[in-house]
């Protein structure tokens, strides 16, 4: 994959898709952006990559829809542009995913299977599916037009900063699941330094990064608000291009993460949810540095209005 691709990708979304703000922050008395995909339609940043995969369907293909397989956003996203196009949608959900997110994912006209993130495999659901209805797969992550669509991010917060009079872009601190958006963005933003956080002990990129090859997450894994970026693999493809960055990453906790939500909102009246702003945290714990126009990437905002309430609290 190139930069070129995420250029076809973004003139073929263009129309579908909301160019969202980037606004200027202050922590600490440094100057840095906020990207807000939480402003996104469907609540993230997952309508880029959905759209840029969805409009590649053939006609026959569009006939038979898509699965694809997500704790919620993602999910939003493919059925957003699977109604958009007229196709059928069948979402395979964690049953432990947040209400607001499976219920929203049904709103759009997807139909919506539960499973057991601890138990079951979720890409063997699908692929199941697939086989029995000649459904198209649509992977969150593991698929270049996926990656290339999350890309997108990149190109306009680049081109906002550009505008915006400031200087050349430097660091792009970003959530990071499967790592579709982090290898999106490092292939839109060549000469930036892109930092991909997670969760604690949900941080399989940082390790796969430090190690030199993908590792999994631990079956022990510990329980996580981050409930977007909790991802147990990362793929061949994100790590492939993060890795050739020689990209470094963090990771937060959920008391880290739970500050950054609720000086999201205190600070910016932004809503924002736990998995889209783990990166807002790691800047805010200091687990990252700001340099000059580093852009923080808020990634979603789809949060149960009781959680959100409680956290800003």
């Amino acid at each position: 994959m190139t930069r070129d691709d995420v250029l076809a990708a973004a003139g073929r979304i263009s129309r579908w898709v909301e160019r969202t703000p980037l606004i200027e922050a202050q922590i600490r008395g440094h100057r840095l952006w906020l990207k807000c995909e939480s402003l996104q339609t469907g609540g993230s940043f997952k309508l880029r990559g959905a759209t840029n995969r969805l409009l590649q369907l053939n006609d026959e293909e569009r006939r038979r829809g898509v699965v694809a397989f997500s704790s919620g956003n993602h999910a939003q996203g493919v059925a957003i542009a699977a109604k958009r196009l007229g196709m059928p949608a069948t979402i395979v959900m964690p049953a432990d995913a947040p209400e607001l997110k499976i219920e929203n994912t049904k709103s759009h006209g997807a139909e919506v299977l539960l499973y057991d993130r601890r138990t079951e495999d979720r890409v063997a659901i699908a692929e199941r599916l697939a086989e029995s209805t000649g459904a198209t797969v649509v992977p969150s992550f593991d698929d270049p037009h996926i990656v290339a669509g999350q890309g997108t991010v990149g190109l306009e917060l680049a081109e906002q900063l550009s505008i915006s009079g400031a200087g050349q872009l430097s660091r792009v601190v970003v959530n990071c699941g499967g790592g579709g958006l982090a290898a999106g963005i490092a292939l839109a933003c060549p000469d930036a330094d892109v930092v991909p956080i997670e969760p604690d002990g949900w941080d399989d990129m940082l390790q796969s990064l430090a190690l030199g090859s993908i590792v999994p997450v631990g079956k022990d894994a510990p329980a996580t608000m981050c409930d977007a970026i909790q991802t147990p693999q990362v793929s061949p493809i994100t790590f492939g291009i993060l890795a050739a960055r020689n990209a470094r990453g963090a990771a937060v906790s959920d008391a880290e993460v739970a500050a950054a939500v609720r000086w999201a909102w205190h600070e910016h009246g932004l809503t924002v949810e736990p998995g889209g702003a783990a990166s807002l945290a790691a800047i805010l714990s200091e687990k990252v540095a700001v340099v000059p126009e580093t852009v923080i990437v808020l990634s979603g905002g789809n949060i149960d209005p009781a959680l959100h309430a409680r956290l800003v609290a």
